[in-house]
């Protein structure tokens, strides 16, 4: 906004000033004059600067982190904060008895076992909140030693952990609060009452989908993937618990019926043909291809929840490839053997198949 109040500006107007009520003063440069008001110019326009950032912090568009936050807590929204993981764990032999407090290792993440099981897993909770605890196989080291325990392993991802929730992603809810309000299980009032449960990273609602008061949810996991059936579970009891259906035990309204489901993966084969850049091979350049259909396919797992139909489409999988170093060419690209784009179901999200180049 005070981009025209420059040094020069600010100094040329107060010398101009000077001047016009006494003609006869020297304001060249190093006169006592001109050294005089060098120095409160410089002050001058570092209190515009600071005037201009206090007027971007004023509007959630331009406002830093802090300031955002400070915005959104007008409008009842505060940023979500990160989320522990919970793993199933294994233990060798079957039956043995794992005292409650055990911390075991795995890479860079601990995790600690309170007494929680899921059939015949472990339970084991992440101690650092965040996406450091999604690990959905490996091997457990225990910190302290454990009569009898022969192996420890990873074999599934319970709930994943979510780090604390972006400010990009903040300022989008700020505005999109602005849209519709979330009242009385309404469809938003479902959206924001789920997606505040650890683990969940989007929900579909379906109202009315077995006639009046019923109301189906499909949900994804926070790591994008489908969820595993102790979230389904756990988002079941929190929304409207499965043996008391419809009698408002739950966040969901007296009378609504609730039936939590999850996100189910389909599996997508690549087939194209590539002309690879010389000195590169199929075996050489293949995992670079592969992380490049993954990464596609997490951008649309990521935007499943608001998306109103989810397309794999050939001409971004192609631009992507393309954008590879061993890539020359690429054309005849097939999606599931079929030649056009890859339409999805409503609760589907892409996962990589076969990548044939």
């Amino acid at each position: 906004m005070f981009e025209d109040v420059t040094y020069e500006a600010v100094l040329d107007e107060m010398l101009a000033n000077a001047l016009e009520l006494y003609p006869e003063l020297d304001t060249r440069e190093g006169s006592v004059l001109y050294t005089a008001m060098a120095p409160a110019a410089v002050e001058i326009v570092n209190l515009y600067i600071a005037l201009d950032t206090v007027l971007d912090m004023s509007y959630p568009d331009t406002a830093s982190r802090e300031y955002l936050i400070r915005r959104a807590a007008e409008r009842g929204i505060e940023p979500a904060e990160a989320t522990k993981a919970v793993i199933e764990a294994a233990f060798e032999p079957e039956g043995l008895s794992v005292p409650a407090g055990s911390r075991f290792r795995c890479d860079d993440a601990t995790f600690a076992y309170h007494g929680e099981t899921l059939d015949t897993n472990f339970l084991l909770t992440c101690e650092t909140a965040g996406s450091v605890g999604n690990k959905s196989g490996g091997t457990l080291l225990p910190l302290a030693y454990i009569d009898g325990l022969q192996t420890a392993s990873i074999v599934g991802l319970a709930v994943p952990g979510s780090d604390e929730e972006d400010t990009e992603t903040l300022r989008q809810r700020y505005f999109d609060s602005f849209d519709s309000q979330a009242f009385g299980g309404n469809v938003k009032d479902y959206k924001e009452k789920v997606g505040s449960i650890s683990g969940v990273g989007g929900v579909r609602v379906y109202p009315a989908w077995k006639g009046g008061g019923t109301v189906k949810l499909i949900i994804i996991g926070s790591d994008y993937a489908v969820p595993s059936d102790a979230l389904i579970n756990m988002v079941q009891t929190e929304i409207d618990p499965a043996q008391s259906g419809g009698e408002g035990l739950g966040l969901a309204p007296i009378g609504h019926r609730v039936t939590v489901t999850g996100a189910e993966a389909v599996s997508v084969n690549v087939d194209t043909k590539m002309t690879l850049a010389d000195g590169w091979s199929w075996s050489d350049a293949e995992p670079y291809a592969q992380a490049v259909v993954d990464d596609y396919f997490m951008e649309l797992a990521k935007s499943w929840a608001d998306a109103d139909k989810l397309v794999v489409r050939v001409s971004q999988l192609e631009s992507r490839l393309l954008e590879l170093e061993a890539v020359e060419d690429i054309a005849d690209t097939m999606l599931n053997g079929g030649t056009g784009n890859l339409a999805l179901g409503d609760g589907e999200i892409p996962v990589r198949g076969d990548l044939l180049g």
